[in-house]
């Protein structure tokens, strides 16, 4: 699998990582879907470095002009319900691509730490011969977001498929390494310590999905 790590320079996008981060600032939940939407469009545009594209002849009001666009079909899928504002900064830049949600949790059936990752919703557009766009806020245990790939490929084959995420812990993504093909693109924008005793990213921003959306029984 290949990673790509985005924020190991210094750039806007680390001014926006501090502020969804910060507890004096992320508690504005519309800000907070703001900054992750940002944070989705940033991604967007390194992302979209490695697409592939093709000739175009632009008519102009006074000429030709030669460019490029991009030449791939596209889906975003997220994953429901923590990835919508990302989803949505995606959806900014790649208006023209479809769109497929997919929800997981952690279902915790011993009412301990020990969980299970259940996939239930899906909408999904046709897969077949496209470039899927996974994306998830939050890489913690990587359970979920394999759930997810494998549900994605159950009855489709994509042509490649790339997950974005933005706060990742090593854990997760040595279990990504272990259970996805090698032919993965991971796309992490800051890469944090570790994960608690309770699979949490440390230090982490909380909750993405209580933070976006508000807090659930």
């Amino acid at each position: 699998m290949k990673i790509h790590y985005i924020s190991e320079e210094n750039s806007v996008l680390n001014h926006f990582l501090g502020q969804i981060r910060n507890i004096n600032v992320q508690n504005d939940s519309m800000r907070f879907r703001r900054n992750i939407e940002r944070i989705g469009e940033i991604m967007a545009y390194e992302l979209s470095k490695t697409l592939s594209y093709k000739e175009v002849a632009i008519q102009t009001p006074l000429g030709i002009k030669k460019t490029t666009e991009i030449s791939e079909d596209l889906v975003l899928c997220s994953i429901l319900r923590a990835g919508l504002p990302l989803h949505n900064g995606f959806l900014n830049y790649f208006d023209h691509a479809e769109n497929s949600f997919v929800s997981a949790c952690r279902h915790h059936p011993n009412n301990d730490d020990t969980f299970e990752i259940l996939v239930e919703y899906q909408a999904l557009s046709n897969l077949n011969n496209k470039t899927v766009l996974l994306l998830d806020p939050m890489l913690a245990t990587g359970q979920s977001i394999v759930a997810v790939h494998e549900k994605l490929i159950e009855n489709a084959t994509p042509n490649e498929i790339h997950i974005v995420v933005v706060i990742a812990a090593p854990e997760g993504i040595a279990y990504l390494e272990k259970n996805l093909p090698e032919n993965c693109h991971l796309w992490v924008a800051s890469l944090d310590e570790k994960l608690n005793e309770k699979n949490y990213i440390v230090p982490g921003l909380g909750d993405a999905g209580d933070l976006a959306y508000g807090s659930k029984l």
